[in-house]
């Protein structure tokens, strides 16, 4: 996966970096080299995919024009990481694998040093449209019937100690697809609502469900697994999903101020709440606009709110803007997109959703990113009736022979990022060079290396990126998605 790249390409690309001084300009100081930057690129048409190389990078610039300053004064947020969702599908079809290729896999996902070092990762609190049944940990009316899941004991679980063993820093954003069916009734009335498809939480229940999520919280991590955030409800706004469960902002707001919140504190559980997980334009219903600073105008139940959660399936990234601009103290987090059949084009999916999904989001905050399956197999399964049954996986898994068959964008998307942002790192500022069609964000990671991050989706370039006592010159093709460290 990491194959250097042809040299001729990016040596092509770089020279343009060395001008050299015309008429009577007095040449600068030569450049001297002082080690290495690493740089992955992957392009529209696939003819470089997340390859590797090395450059030099100098103790000052060479003659440049387009240089881009990067300054570690200029500090914004920090990020957790990025990833995508452990699915009961992902984990079926991970287990269907030889244990030696599984492992092969799972390294070249969450190894920090050899692999793409991903360190954030989503699981659904009981069943999604993406596992192998509808269930909770609690299908038996009574609280006191909390159980673990046979599915989630046999697979899920299984799966992730296998990934903890290769990383054992990955934090976990879990997100309930439904309440346990005892606990919902009709959307409009009172009575009971046997279906795990749509519903409203009983508001008889709330100290009920909080204590699920307290017991799924510490069960998760007595099995040693960081359960870094949760959100409330998986699109609250989506009654239509094969598990779901309709969720207005007021019933977020009272089960988080009255119950949840509470038990949280009670328990001396830290994990993060996060409210809303749903779409930019709040699947257009006019008393729900604003949902999370609905929530958070509220101080009894914002104290014990985090932030935020966001999809992409519905209106614009610009949304974040106005939920920072009201709520800066607040966090927020990109949870869930997915491609399929009626979207998937490579090459646009490639650009666009490293363009939106990642930099978009954290040019205004994002602390981190999961996309959706990680591994669906080749009939874009398993899935459950009723849910998504055109959507693609990171990764495709043949059906037969149960061995990695393609990548496909998102899986660039993850590697672009997670390969050299690491977690804790802080967005930097980066300003200068500009041109139609390219964007880049820098990075300063814990360990002192910077990272930049950037999507070309205009005419090749190159750039001299400059850290204030070294310098970075790299060829940035057209079309394409790049990523350095040094």
């Amino acid at each position: 996966m990491f194959a250097v790249m042809a040299a001729s390409m990016l040596l092509s690309l770089s020279c343009s970096c060395d001008k050299k001084p015309s008429g009577g300009e007095t040449p600068g100081p030569e450049p001297v080299e002082v080690g290495k930057a690493t740089v992955y690129v992957t392009t529209a048409d696939q003819k470089m995919a997340f390859e590797k190389s090395e450059i030099s990078f100098q103790k000052v610039p060479g003659m440049a024009d387009n240089i881009v300053t990067i300054s570690d004064a200029k500090t914004y947020q920090t990020i957790d990481g990025f990833g995508a969702a452990i699915t009961g599908s992902t984990s079926h079809n991970l287990l269907k694998m030889t244990k030696e290729a599984r492992t092969a896999f799972l390294k070249e996902i969450f190894d920090m040093k050899d692999g793409l070092g991903v360190s954030l990762i989503r699981v659904s609190i009981g069943s999604s449209d993406f596992g192998m049944d509808e269930y909770t940990w609690c299908d038996t009316k009574g609280i006191e019937n909390f159980a673990v899941n046979k599915w989630d004991k046999e697979e899920v679980i299984p799966v992730l100690h296998e990934i903890y063993a290769i990383n054992p820093k990955v934090k976990i954003i879990a997100s309930p697809w439904s309440a346990p069916r005892w606990m919902k009734r009709q959307v409009n009335t009172t009575a009971d609502y046997n279906s795990w498809t749509s519903g409203r939480l009983k508001a008889e229940c709330y100290e009920d469900y909080a204590t699920y999520f307290v017991k799924w919280i510490q069960t998760m991590e007595k099995e040693g697994f960081n359960i870094y955030a949760m959100t409330i409800q998986n699109e609250p706004l989506n009654h239509g999903n094969s598990m779901s469960m309709y969720m207005p902002w007021k019933d977020q707001r009272d089960f988080i101020k009255t119950a949840l919140g509470p038990a949280f504190e009670k328990a001396g559980i830290h994990t993060k709440i996060l409210v809303f997980d749903h779409n930019y334009n709040y699947d257009n219903v006019a008393d729900q606009k604003s949902y999370p600073l609905n929530i958070y105008a509220d101080p009894e139940a914002s104290k014990y709110v985090a932030g935020s959660a966001w999809h992409n399936y519905g209106g614009s990234v610009t949304e974040l803007t106005n939920i920072v601009n009201k709520a800066p103290e607040k966090e927020i987090y990109f949870t869930e997109a997915s491609i399929g059949t009626w979207n998937y084009d490579f090459a646009k999916c490639l650009l666009n959703d490293f363009r939106d999904i990642f930099m978009n989001t954290m040019s205004r905050g994002n602390m981190g990113v999961t996309l959706w399956n990680l591994l669906l197999d080749d009939k874009g399964g398993p899935w459950r009736p009723g849910g998504c049954s055109t959507c693609f996986g990171a990764v495709t898994m043949n059906s037969s022979t149960n061995t990695i068959t393609s990548r496909q964008s998102h899986y660039y998307n993850i590697a672009h990022a997670s390969k050299v942002i690491k977690p804790g790192a802080t967005r930097i500022g980066a300003s200068g060079y500009t041109q139609s069609g390219l964007m880049y964000q820098a990075f300063l990671n814990p360990d002192g290396t910077h990272a930049v991050i950037v999507c070309n989706e205009g005419a090749a370039t190159a750039i001299v990126f400059k850290d204030g006592t070294h310098s970075v010159k790299c060829g940035i093709p057209s079309q394409a998605l790049v990523s350095l460290i040094w």
